[in-house]
């Protein structure tokens, strides 16, 4: 079925095409200029690091629920061997099969199509199976710093974790930017927290996974709106799951990557950094989260580092 006129409509408010040229293959990364990242460094107080990445290992975040996006696959393809003879230095080394999305991850730009288009007009064919993404893979995204605002949505309601059935607003984006203290500012990264991330670290893959709260359609008009460079939180999905419009999937991957331009991560663990900005009095900071450069590739894991 055809996605609704509704849609359609805030596709139109959101459009970032042509905004950066014709040619433009990384879309709201633009707005991350030297000025914001200076501007990122000077929130550093303490020097204290917040790991976001959650373990990649074959009992992971992935349980089967989409198809070939498999956990880590881990192997030693050498243990203790002496090259270069008996007795000189011996080497281990390792090989990984794994889904580019299995963990946390980012998803490029090209990671999802609607009406047969990507990000700026592109044709989605021009992914391929052999060559992946013609444009806009997540190589092209060749760095990631920025103030980093987490909106710990959960925190703000006085919740550990939100239902499995709430959609994050954007009135909830303004009582978590309150809540925190903060106004989010063209070239910020975005983390909003749910609280999810809470069952599965507790063991509860299925539960993790589905239902899960998540953002809502009518979040990108909120993030387009401020300038916001990249969005990521701590579900599977990344927006609310089952969807909040009946029959309409993935509306939100839509209007971010393909009308927006605007990377958006899953998997990121933010308890810890949750519980850091709350006892440090201030929700943002210097974040690191350069993709790994996989060519052609519709996304790639990453290992955010918040610093305060």
């Amino acid at each position: 079925m055809s996605l609704p006129a509704a849609f359609h409509e805030i596709a139109k408010r959101v459009n970032n095409w042509g905004r950066w040229g014709q040619d433009d293959e990384i879309g709201t990364l633009n707005l991350v200029t030297d000025e914001v990242v200076r501007n990122a460094v000077a929130t550093v107080r303490t020097g204290l690091r917040v790991p976001l990445a959650v373990d990649l290992k074959q009992d992971g975040v992935q349980t089967g629920m989409i198809p070939g996006r498999v956990n880590p696959l881990h192997v030693m393809v050498q243990i203790n061997q002496e090259l270069f003879g008996p007795g000189t230095v011996a080497t281990s080394d390792d090989a990984v099969t794994l889904g580019l999305q299995a963990g946390t991850h980012w998803d490029a730009l090209t990671h999802v199509s609607h009406s047969g288009r990507l990000y700026n007009g592109r044709p989605a064919a021009t992914i391929t199976a052999h060559g992946g993404s013609e444009f806009s893979g997540i190589h092209t995204a060749r760095h990631l710093v920025s103030r980093g605002v987490l909106l710990d949505v959960a925190a703000a309601k006085g919740l550990d974790r939100l239902p499995g059935d709430h959609a994050v607003t954007p009135e909830d984006l303004d009582e978590a930017a309150e809540f925190g203290g903060v106004t989010v500012r063209s070239g910020d990264i975005v983390l909003v927290r749910t609280g999810q991330m809470r069952s599965y670290l507790a063991g509860d893959r299925h539960g993790y996974a589905f239902p899960s709260p998540g953002l809502s359609v009518r979040t990108p008009e909120w993030f387009h709106d401020r300038d916001v460079a990249a969005v990521a939180n701590d579900t599977l999905t990344f927006e609310i799951f089952p969807p909040e419009i009946e029959d309409l999937w993935l509306p939100v991957h839509a209007l971010d990557l393909v009308e927006m331009g605007m990377l958006q991560g899953q998997n990121w663990n933010l308890e810890s950094l949750s519980t850091a900005c709350a006892q440090e009095g201030r929700y943002a900071f210097l974040l690191s989260a350069t993709p790994e450069p996989f060519v052609g590739a519709t996304g790639t894991p990453v290992a955010p580092v918040a610093i305060l």
